[in-house]
C-alpha cells in the first residue's frame, strides 16, 4: 500500500514539475545606443543557467585589468572545482593551469569546472566570488539579478532577467573589446585539449553573428544572448526558456532579423559607463591577496643609499646647484664639488670621474658610402598566375527548398533549413531568386554529390527539395 501511495505521489507531483516548460522571455536592443527594440517578460526573474558565466568572465577580465591576477598566473585546481558536473573541461584536483585557459574553457566550452576555478582563484571561495558578482551586477544597473555561484547551475535565489543579461552582454562588448573575439571562436585550445563552441551552430548559420553565450538547465530551458553586426548596425538579442537548441536558435535569428529591420541605418555609439570597480573587499579578500585602496600616495619615500654611494649623490647635487648659480662655471663647480665630497663623505675614497670626453682626432676619416659597392637588389620573382579549371565536379550545383510569396518567407525558410541541416549545407550560399512566379529559396555552391545528399536528408525530414544543375 505504501509503495502505491509513493508511486501516485511521484506521478502527480514530481512529473509535472520536471515536465513543466520553462517560462519564455526575450529582449532585443540596438547595441550602439542601448535602445530597446522589442521585449517580452523582460523583467521576469528566471534561471539564467550558463548565461551566468558572462559575469564570471567579466570579473575575470576586470581582475586582469586591475592587476589582481594575470593571464599567465598558474591556478591550482581545488576539489570543489574539479567535482563540478558537466559541461566541464576535465580538470583534476591539484593540477595547475594558466588562468587564460580557464577563461577560454568557460567562454567557449561553457565549462563549469573552469568557471568555479576562476571564481576561487580571484576571490578565494565561490561564495565570496558570487557576492562580488552580485555587487558588480548592481553597479551595472542589473537590479533584478542575484548570483549564488560562478557557473549557473540551478540554485535557490540564483536568478536574473532577460533585460539584465542583455545589459551584461552589452558591457562585455564595449568594456572589454580586446577579449570579445573569444565568443566568436568555433573552437579553442584550453590548455589540456581543444574544445568546441556551444554556440557554433548559430555562429555558422547567421550572417554577422559573433557571440555571445548559451545556457541550459532543466529549470531554465535553452537560453541564449546573441550579438550580430551587419554594416554599421549591431543588435543584441536575448532569449530565456527555449524548448530546444534548434528552436531557440531559430527564435534568436528571428529576433535579430527584427532588430536589423527596426534599427536605424545610422546611430551614434553611446558606450555604457564602466561600472564602479567592486573588487575583493573585507571578508571577500582571499588570504595572501593584496587589496587595492583607492587614492593617490601622499608622499614618495626615497630608497636607502647603497654603501659608498653618498659621495656620488653629493657630487651631483653640488654640481647642479653651482650650475644654476653660474652657467658659465659648470666645470669649475663640478670639480669643486668633488673635492668637497671627498672630504666630507664617510666613504674611504672617491674616484674622480672623467668629466670631459677625449677630443676626436682631426685626421680621423669617417666611413663613406660607395654607391658602386652596394650589392645589386635581387631581381623580383616572376609573378605566376594560377587559374582553377572548372569541371563537371565543380561547385556549380544547388538545391531549391521552395517557392514563396515574399522574400522574407523565403529567407526565413533558408535560415531554418540551414540550422536544421548543418552537415551538408555548411559553407553553402543562401540565395533568394525572384521571378514573376514568386521567390525561390535556394542553396548554391555545391557539388552534384552534395546536392543529391542534401536533398535526400531533407526529404527524410519531410522537407521540400529539388536539385539545381549548372545553367
Amino acid at each position: 500500500m505504501g509503495l502505491i501511495v509513493i508511486s501516485l505521489l511521484w506521478l502527480f507531483v514530481v512529473m509535472p514539475l520536471s515536465a513543466a516548460a520553462a517560462p519564455y522571455a526575450a529582449m532585443v536592443i540596438d547595441a550602439r545606443t542601448g535602445e530597446v527594440l522589442h521585449s517580452r517578460n523582460a523583467d521576469t526573474r528566471l534561471h539564467p543557467a550558463s548565461l551566468t558565466k558572462m559575469m564570471t568572465l567579466y570579473i575575470a577580465f576586470e581582475a586582469v585589468r586591475n592587476g589582481e591576477i594575470t593571464l599567465d598566473t598558474p591556478v591550482r585546481i581545488t576539489k570543489k572545482a574539479a567535482s563540478e558536473p558537466p559541461s566541464k573541461l576535465g580538470l583534476r584536483a591539484g593540477q595547475t593551469i594558466a588562468f587564460r585557459y580557464l577563461i577560454r574553457a568557460a567562454a567557449v566550452k561553457s565549462a563549469n569546472d573552469a568557471a568555479t576555478a576562476i571564481g576561487i582563484a580571484i576571490s578565494g571561495s565561490e561564495a565570496a566570488f558570487a557576492r562580488r558578482m552580485t555587487r558588480t551586477a548592481r553597479a551595472m544597473g542589473m537590479t533584478r539579478t542575484t548570483f549564488k555561484n560562478a557557473h549557473g547551475l540551478t540554485e535557490e535565489g540564483h536568478l536574473s532577467t532577460a533585460r539584465d543579461m542583455t545589459t551584461l552582454g552589452r558591457h562585455l562588448l564595449y568594456d572589454y573589446p580586446q577579449y570579445y573575439n573569444l565568443f566568436s571562436r568555433k573552437s579553442t585550445y584550453a590548455g589540456i585539449k581543444t574544445v568546441p563552441n556551444t554556440n557554433r551552430r548559430l555562429l555558422a548559420a547567421y550572417r554577422g553573428a559573433d557571440g555571445i553565450k548559451t545556457g541550459y538547465t532543466r529549470a531554465a530551458g535553452f537560453n541564449l544572448v546573441a550579438s550580430a553586426k551587419r554594416g554599421d548596425k549591431r543588435i543584441i538579442a536575448t532569449v530565456f526558456g527555449g524548448k530546444s537548441s534548434a528552436s531557440r536558435n531559430a527564435r534568436v535569428a528571428e529576433l535579430l532579423d527584427m532588430g536589423f529591420r527596426r534599427a536605424p541605418s545610422r546611430a551614434p555609439i553611446r558606450k555604457p559607463s564602466r561600472p564602479v570597480y567592486a573588487g575583493n573587499t573585507g571578508i571577500d579578500a582571499p588570504v595572501g591577496t593584496t587589496v587595492r585602496v583607492a587614492g593617490a600616495p601622499r608622499q614618495s619615500l626615497r630608497p636607502v643609499l647603497r654603501p659608498g654611494a653618498a659621495a656620488t649623490v653629493q657630487v651631483a647635487s653640488a654640481a647642479a646647484e653651482a650650475a644654476e648659480a653660474d652657467s658659465s662655471g659648470i666645470q669649475a663647480a663640478i670639480e669643486e664639488a668633488i673635492v668637497v665630497a671627498a672630504v666630507t663623505s664617510s666613504a674611504p675614497s672617491v674616484t674622480t670621474p672623467d668629466i670631459r670626453p677625449a677630443l676626436r682626432p682631426e685626421n680621423l676619416v669617417l666611413a663613406s658610402v660607395d654607391a658602386s659597392a652596394q650589392p645589386e637588389p635581387a631581381p623580383e620573382p616572376e609573378q605566376e598566375v594560377v587559374t582553377r579549371l572548372s569541371t563537371s565536379g565543380g561547385h556549380l550545383w544547388g538545391i531549391n527548398v521552395g517557392r514563396y510569396t515574399t522574400r522574407y518567407e523565403a529567407e526565413k525558410v533558408l535560415l531554418r533549413t540551414a540550422l536544421a541541416e548543418m552537415t551538408t549545407l555548411d559553407g553553402t550560399l543562401r540565395k533568394v531568386n525572384q521571378s514573376s512566379r514568386g521567390f525561390d529559396a535556394t542553396f548554391q555552391g555545391m557539388t552534384r554529390e552534395q546536392a543529391d545528399l542534401a536533398c535526400r536528408r531533407l526529404a527524410a525530414r519531410n522537407m521540400s527539395c529539388i536539385t539545381i544543375g549548372p545553367s
